[in-house]
């Protein structure tokens, strides 16, 4: 038996770790040479490894994009309600993120390259289920599982790579590839789905999932070593219900508000999520093993990063919701087309993500982070003025100025959550990054999708004539109004129609530019209060700086830029 000290001197007076506020030590019944449980593989195999495990992150990027695409076409053929659609696009990241902790953690446990198989095999079966759905209900349920198996990809790929790649210099290139993958794949996303859209139906966006996993369950088993944690408590699965119910009923209540109001339906579910909210806590603060180390968030650096990584994925991911919709429904644009017009605002996240990591060193958090959080915020501020006669120029400088700002928000926020901590704890410092930025792109599609679409249901104006089934389409979703217009007996009655709903959806995503406009500016004040507090403690340097002790802090791992 070893004891591991944290915030404490050996006898040699060297220091290990730090503590936020107390000093404890861990047990560790493994050598710490052993606790990987891991062979570094040949030069070779180790290139080939890494090139098997850009495929799931590739998808699970990919898929976080290319659904915005398929809405007007399943729209038609699903006439799902409003709130309905919600569902469809973030039940997947909803889940995705409520369960990345608690797969990182299985996967400590069961072997993370067996989890990774089993997690790749299930992702392929239900993209087909959903590829296939005969209406919105399936599609959701669908939805939800891609979530549970996709949840198993993240957190097994980044451990798998640092098991893989022994020597530092290659891990952090293969974690920069890595990190690379996920930007890629949010660029793929629109043009790969905008290319499968104008020649197949809207399933296909499912169906590309299969023969790129049928490669990687076939190549992973030769090229991926297999690799275990050292967890050697109980699985905690009541830890794993209450950090379910503390997310999902938050989006929920916040759909049922925007589509019925104040109403029981709406405040029920709030209310769950804050009681299951306050017990996880209460639990991981007691449990040796926590599910997730909410003490880490005692650190003004990493909770002040975690809330800007939130807010930036927030801000994107609603955006593109609604923009995807403006450019087909609205302007016209064919998907494929409206991909492209939207590719310039994610090469301006991946660019800026490269500008975020130059200019690190020579300039402090809680200046750089807030100037990332405004540059989303003037994206917004631009969106405030789209009316349904807007130009498509004025669209793609919306998402290139949200994009940009986002792009170098979550690089510094990433590397800071990492560096905020010790090395110890850096994989728990990484899940909750990639937690947050799931719930942030949930909450992004649920609170400004439903903000979007309560207004457009309250400006629309849809004529008397038409039967009470069609009035009820154009009046849930924009894509209704466009379906029933087109289908309508009088073209005076259906121009009339399509008129009104497109400038009802353009004042709708007003109303959501001016809600983003205060998010980010009260977001941009509060973090770099916290930041300056912080930098102020660690000297001008910020928290990379060298400590007290002498100590360098870390390599920072590199992080994606979603």
């Amino acid at each position: 038996m070893i004891t591991l000290y944290r915030g404490l001197n050996r006898p040699d007076g060297t220091v290990i770790g730090d503590c936020p506020t107390t000093c404890q030590e861990y047990p560790v019944s493994t050598p710490l040479a052993a606790s990987s449980h891991a062979v570094s593989p040949s030069t070779r195999r180790r290139w080939l490894a890494l090139v098997a495990l850009m495929l799931p992150v590739l998808l699970v990027s990919i898929d976080n994009t290319v659904l915005s695409f398929a809405v007007p076409a399943l729209s038609r053929d699903l006439q799902p309600t409003a709130t309905q659609l919600l569902w469809i696009v973030d039940i997947y990241p909803l889940v995705l993120a409520g369960l990345l902790v608690t797969m990182g953690t299985l996967g400590d446990r069961l072997g993370r390259r067996r989890l990774l198989l089993i997690g790749a095999t299930g992702f392929g079966v239900v993209s087909v289920w959903a590829a296939f759905s005969a209406d919105a209900s399936h599609l959701i349920a669908a939805r939800a599982a891609m979530g549970v198996f996709g949840a198993t990809l993240m957190p097994a790929t980044l451990a798998l790579l640092r098991n893989v790649f022994t020597d530092d210099g290659e891990r952090r290139f293969a974690i920069a590839v890595w990190a690379a993958g996920f930007s890629g794949g949010a660029a793929l996303g629109p043009i790969v789905g905008g290319w499968l859209l104008e020649h197949f139906w809207w399933g296909s966006v499912f169906l590309l999932n299969v023969p790129v996993l049928v490669v990687f369950l076939i190549a992973a088993p030769f090229l991926v070593p297999e690799s275990r944690g050292d967890r050697t408590g109980r699985f905690d699965v009541l830890s794993v219900t209450l950090s379910i119910l503390a997310t999902v009923p938050v989006v929920y209540g916040v759909k049922t508000f925007a589509h019925d109001g104040f109403v029981v339906g709406a405040v029920a579910p709030l209310l769950v999520a804050v009681i299951a909210g306050t017990w996880f806590v209460r639990r991981q603060l007691r449990r040796p093993e926590p599910l997730l180390d909410v003490r880490l968030f005692q650190r003004p650096v990493f909770a002040a990063s975690v809330v800007a990584n939130l807010v930036a994925a927030l801000a994107i991911a609603g955006l593109l919701f609604l923009l995807a919709q403006y450019l087909q429904l609205v302007l016209g644009l064919s998907p494929m087309v409206a991909g492209l017009w939207l590719l310039p605002g994610l090469v301006a996240t991946v660019t800026c993500g490269l500008i975020a990591a130059a200019v690190a060193e020579r300039a402090p958090l809680h200046v750089l982070v807030p100037l990332g959080i405004a540059v989303s915020g003037g994206g917004y501020l631009l969106g405030t003025t789209l009316t349904g006669d807007s130009g498509i120029g004025v669209l793609v400088a919306i998402f290139v100025l949200v994009g940009a700002g986002a792009g170098f928000t979550e690089t510094l926020t990433n590397d800071a959550i990492l560096a905020a901590v010790p090395p110890a704890r850096a994989g728990a410092a990484s899940s909750i990054s990639e937690t947050a930025y799931e719930l942030g792109s949930a909450f992004g599609v649920a609170i400004l999708g439903s903000l979007a679409s309560a207004t457009y249901r309250a400006q629309v104006e849809i004529p008397a004539v038409l039967p009470a089934a069609e009035r009820a389409a154009a009046g849930e979703t924009l894509g209704g109004a466009v379906e029933v217009a087109a289908g309508a007996a009088d073209p005076a009655v259906g121009g009339a129609l399509l008129e009104s709903a497109k400038t009802a959806f353009a004042e709708g995503m007003a109303a959501t530019a001016v809600a983003g406009v205060v998010a980010m500016a009260l977001t941009a004040v509060g973090v770099g209060l916290a930041l300056r507090r912080a930098d102020g403690d660690h000297g001008a340097g910020g928290p990379r700086s060298a400590d007290a002790a002498g100590r360098q802090p870390e390599p920072s791992v590199p992080s994606r830029t979603h």
